[in-house]
C-alpha cells in the first residue's frame, strides 16, 4: 500500500481551499499491473495528462500481477485507503461488481461530473464485458486484448514451413510443431501462457460451446460450469499426448513463460495480443501473429474470441473534487488520436469505434497486420451466448483450481476427463459459495 502517496494526496486535497493556485494540485492515485513497455505507456499517459492541465496529477503505481493488484485494491478499500483508479483484469469483473460500495460506476461518475461521455462511441465487443444488462458502463475499458498465436517466422523457414501461411487449425499446429521440434526446437514445439484462458475459456468461445450456463455467467450468478464436454476433453487429451515428447510444453498458469517465445525457444506461442510490446522490444527474429487455431470438425468454428486485458475501476468513497479529476483523466484516455497512439505503441485494442476506423483508414494494418488480428477475431461473427464473454465470481481462485487439475492431467496423474470433471465440480462449489455472498 502506497501510504506516503495517500498522505500526500490527502494533504493536497485538504490544502486546496487555502493554497495558491500553483500548489492546488489534487493527486489521483492509479494502481496498475503493467510491466515493461506497457508500464512505459502508462507512465507516458499520466505525464501527458499532468502536462495538459494544472489542477490534477495522476500518480501511477505498479502493484504487481493482475491478481495482486486487484487484491491490493480491495484490501486498501477495506482499510479506508483505496486508490482513485484500480486496473482490474477482465475476469475480476464479477468480483468488483459484487463489491457494493467499493466502486463508483463509470456511467454515474461521468454523469455527475458533466464530462463528455457517449457509451455508444466504444466498441461493443469490448464494452459489453464491463456493462450491466442495460448497457450501463461500470468500468472504463483500458488495455483490451484477445488471444492470438505468435509465430517465429525464422523458425518456420528453418523447418521448411511457409511463415506467411501459419497454421489455421489445431491439427495443423500439431503437425507444424513436430516439424519445428525436428528442426532444432527440441524443448518446445508450441506452448501457451494463461493456460485456462487459452485452453478452456477462449477455446470454448472460439468453438461456440459453453464454458458455463447462463451465457457464461453474464445472465446470472447462478451459473453452472460446463467445460468438461467432448471438445475440451479432446483438446486436453492431445496436449497430454504431445507433452510427452515436448512437441507441446507447458509454460505455467500466468504469463511468466512468455519469454520462451521472445528467447526463441518456443516458435509457436499462444498468448495475449498485448504481448506485442515485449515481442517488439525483445525478439531478435522475424515474427508475426495469427488467429487462434480451431478444430475443423466443430460445426461453425471459428466463432468469435472474447476479450482479455483489463479495465479501470473507479473506487468509492472519494471527494467530489477528486472525482472531477478522475473523470477528466478517463475522458483524456478516450480521445481518438490518443487511442490510436496507445494501440500502436502497446498492441492493445483501440477502445473506440473512431480510433479503430482511423487506424484502419490510414493503411496502418497493411504494414502491421499483427495489430489487427485480435480485432478480426473479436468481430469474426456476431457473439452468441457462448462467446459474449464470461462473468464468474472468484475467478482468480477458479482459474487456480482449473489449472491445478490441468497440471495433474499433463503430469499423468489424471486422465483429461477426470481432470476436467474435477475442475468443474470444485469450481461449481466455489461458484455456489460466491453466489451466497452476493445474494445475502
Amino acid at each position: 500500500m502506497n501510504v506516503r502517496g495517500f498522505a500526500i494526496a490527502a494533504a493536497a486535497a485538504g490544502a486546496i481551499g487555502v493554497a495558491s493556485p500553483a500548489q492546488a494540485v489534487t493527486e489521483i492515485q492509479f494502481w496498475h499491473a503493467m510491466t515493461g513497455g506497457n508500464n512505459e505507456v502508462i507512465v507516458k499517459l499520466a505525464n501527458d495528462f499532468n502536462a495538459s492541465q494544472s489542477d490534477y496529477k495522476v500518480v501511477p503505481t505498479y502493484k504487481g500481477s493482475y491478481p495482486d493488484t486487484m487484491n491490493a485494491g480491495i484490501a486498501a478499500f477495506r482499510a479506508g485507503s483505496a486508490p482513485h483508479i484500480l486496473q482490474v483484469f477482465e475476469v475480476g469483473t464479477a468480483t468488483m461488481m459484487a463489491a457494493k460500495g467499493a466502486i463508483k460506476p463509470v456511467y454515474q461518475l461521468m454523469k455527475e461530473t458533466g464530462e463528455k461521455f457517449d457509451p455508444n462511441a466504444y466498441l461493443p465487443a469490448i464494452t459489453g464485458y464491463y456493462s450491466t444488462s442495460k448497457g450501463e458502463m461500470l468500468s472504463m475499458p483500458f488495455n483490451s486484448s484477445s488471444t492470438v498465436m505468435w509465430i517465429n517466422k525464422d523458425a518456420f523457414r528453418k523447418a521448411g514451413l511457409d511463415p506467411d501461411k501459419p497454421p489455421k487449425t489445431w491439427p495443423d499446429v500439431f503437425e507444424d510443431a513436430k516439424k519445428l521440434k525436428a528442426a532444432g526446437y527440441a524443448t518446445c514445439g508450441f506452448s501457451n501462457a494463461w493456460v485456462t484462458w487459452v485452453n478452456l475459456e477462449q477455446l470454448s468461445a472460439w468453438h461456440n460451446v459453453p464454458l458455463s450456463s447462463k451465457a457464461n455467467g453474464l445472465d446470472g450468478f447462478d451459473t453452472v460450469l460446463e467445460f468438461n464436454g467432448p471438445l475440451q476433453v479432446k483438446h486436453l487429451e492431445k496436449l497430454i499426448e504431445l507433452q510427452k515428447d515436448k512437441t507441446y510444453d507447458y509454460s505455467g498458469r500466468t504469463n511468466t513463460g512468455e519469454g520462451r517465445f521472445t528467447s526463441g525457444e518456443c516458435p509457436i506461442f499462444l498468448t495475449s495480443s498485448g504481448f506485442f510490446g515485449n515481442v517488439k522490444g525483445n525478439a531478435k527474429f522475424d515474427w508475426t501473429n495469427a488467429p487462434m487455431p480451431y478444430y475443423p470438425d466443430v460445426k461453425g468454428a471459428p466463432q468469435n474470441s472474447i476479450i482479455g486485458g483489463a479495465s479501470l475501476w473507479v473506487m468509492g468513497g472519494k471527494k467530489a473534487e477528486d472525482y472531477k479529476g478522475v473523470a477528466k483523466f478517463l475522458a483524456f484516455l478516450s480521445d481518438t488520436d490518443r487511442q490510436v497512439a496507445i494501440h500502436k505503441a502497446s498492441g492493445y485494442l483501440p477502445i473506440t469505434k473512431a480510433a479503430y476506423a482511423k487506424t484502419k483508414e490510414s493503411g496502418y494494418y497493411k504494414e502491421n497486420p499483427y495489430l489487427e488480428t485480435p480485432l478480426l477475431e473479436l468481430t469474426n461473427k456476431e457473439p452468441t451466448e457462448n462467446s459474449r464473454g464470461l462473468r464468474l465470481g472468484n475467478m482468480v481462485q477458479l482459474r487456480d483450481v482449473w489449472a491445478e487439475e490441468i497440471e495433474a492431467a499433463l503430469s499423468g496423474k489424471k486422465t483429461a476427463k477426470e481432470a476436467l470433471d474435477a475442475a468443474v465440480a470444485r469450481g461449481n462449489a466455489m461458484l455456489r459459495q460466491f453466489e451466497r455472498t452476493v445474494t445475502k
